[in-house]
């Protein structure tokens, strides 16, 4: 009998996704940024009803999950089928390669080729999954505070210095907090690169730190450190865990954020008509006004005991029909190239989330050149959790920041050479 199940426990869902499959199992651990997890299990159900013969588990866990406790598991030789996850690059030696599986590789190749080499090794021609969306980082203004506090809201070109004294004079007025950014270091890596940073040397290996990551990183921390940015976003979790700021701009008590697009399905669904809020791009460095391109890749997992069931259900996620409806439920960018190219009707009648995402689109052009290299290079996970431990030292007073330039150059090098 045919069976799709959800499991909310994030204990459980690790435990049983390490767990062997059996004959015509398919387990997918699955984490959710907005509403996208109440789409996938609609479109799942479909499947399990055309397809009888293959057994569809989707454990829904939560992103800490997936990224603390899924590398445990790979190393292991274990883990579920097919995972959503946004470190592609790194571990892509767990990867299935679904080519010989897969009805059509070549419509894979046309619709999903651009971002294939993020997620396979290097040199590789494999097919190990796609990207349930495309993602950009941005900023995000809450209008109303703005337009209360009398502040004008400043333009596409306003630089991080602009942004930082117009926040916090909101704040000011309005006793909140003037700005914050997600504990991530993709999440600083776009206004690194946006005052001259480069992460990627010569020969493909990570480069020491340079001045364009401390002219901006400089900042974060003063920031941090004269209550411009809420400090307990950053010094709240410990190591490289990931926080976001989210909840805090859902709650109006922030002025603005920096995070990205996968947000904006959850603003729709929490703000509603509480505040008006807007989509700002990313702020100027002195080099460049950009922001880092990402997303969630939905892989298929080497160990897994079913590989043709997987390409199966891989299939039927991947076409063309079932990418527009996630798309236009989930409010995602799609990564699919022929339904990216047509018309998308977002579900949704919010006119702050159609103006986000036409201005993520419009976003996306001003992408930096070093920034469109970082979602296919092997270091990039371990560039940015060295920034996100050692820069919250620094604004946990456990530190200075020298010394934590320092200890990022040494705990990359330490990566690098334990691989």
């Amino acid at each position: 009998m045919t069976r799709m199940k959800s499991i909310g426990a994030a204990f459980a869902a690790v435990l049983l996704s390490s767990v062997a499959a059996h004959a015509g199992d398919v387990r997918i651990m699955w984490y959710s940024d907005g509403g996208e997890g109440a789409v996938i299990k609609d479109l799942l159900s479909r499947f399990s009803k055309a397809n009888p013969d293959v057994n569809v588990i989707l454990d829904e866990v939560s992103y800490d999950v997936v990224k603390e406790q899924l590398p445990v598991q790979l190393e292991a030789g274990k883990g579920p089928d097919i995972a959503r996850l946004t470190n592609l690059k790194a571990p892509a030696q767990h990867w299935l390669d679904l080519r010989p599986y897969l009805a059509d590789a070549k419509y894979w190749d046309d619709n999903f080729g651009a971002q294939a080499d993020w997620m396979r090794p290097d040199g590789s021609n494999a097919i190990t999954g796609f990207m349930t969306q495309l993602t950009l980082t941005g900023g995000f203004a809450n209008k109303t505070l703005f337009e209360q506090a009398g502040v004008e809201i400043p333009g596409p070109k306003a630089t991080w210095d602009d942004w930082a004294a117009a926040a916090k004079k909101v704040a000011d007025s309005q006793k909140v907090f003037a700005m914050a950014i997600d504990r991530s270091g993709h999440r600083v890596s776009g206004p690194n690169i946006s005052y001259g940073a480069n992460y990627i040397a010569a020969d493909g290996k990570p480069a020491p730190i340079d001045q364009g990551a401390k002219d901006f990183l400089s900042r974060f921390v003063k920031w941090n450190e004269d209550g411009t940015i809420n400090k307990d976003v950053w010094v709240s979790a410990a190591g490289t865990t990931y926080r976001s700021a989210a909840e805090d701009f859902i709650n109006g008590g922030l002025a603005y954020l920096y995070s990205g697009s996968w947000q904006v399905p959850g603003f729709a669904q929490k703000i509603g008509d509480n505040f008006d809020w807007v989509m700002t791009g990313s702020p100027c460095g002195t080099v460049a006004c950009t922001g880092m391109q990402g997303g969630a890749g939905l892989v298929a997992i080497k160990y897994t005991k079913n590989p043709k069931d997987v390409a199966k259900v891989m299939d039927y996620l991947a076409s063309a029909d079932v990418q527009k409806e996630f798309a236009e439920r989930s409010l995602f960018i799609p990564a699919h190239k022929g339904v990216a190219s047509g018309q998308l009707d977002f579900k949704t009648d919010n006119p702050h989330v159609k103006a986000a995402l036409k201005a993520f689109v419009e976003a996306s052009g001003q992408t930096a050149a070093p920034a469109m290299k970082l979602p296919g290079w092997k270091w990039s996970d371990a560039y940015y959790s060295a920034i996100v431990a050692r820069i919250s030292q620094v604004i946990a007073g456990e530190m200075k920041l020298d010394d934590a330039y320092a200890r990022i150059d040494e705990d990359i090098k330490a990566k690098v050479a334990g691989n």
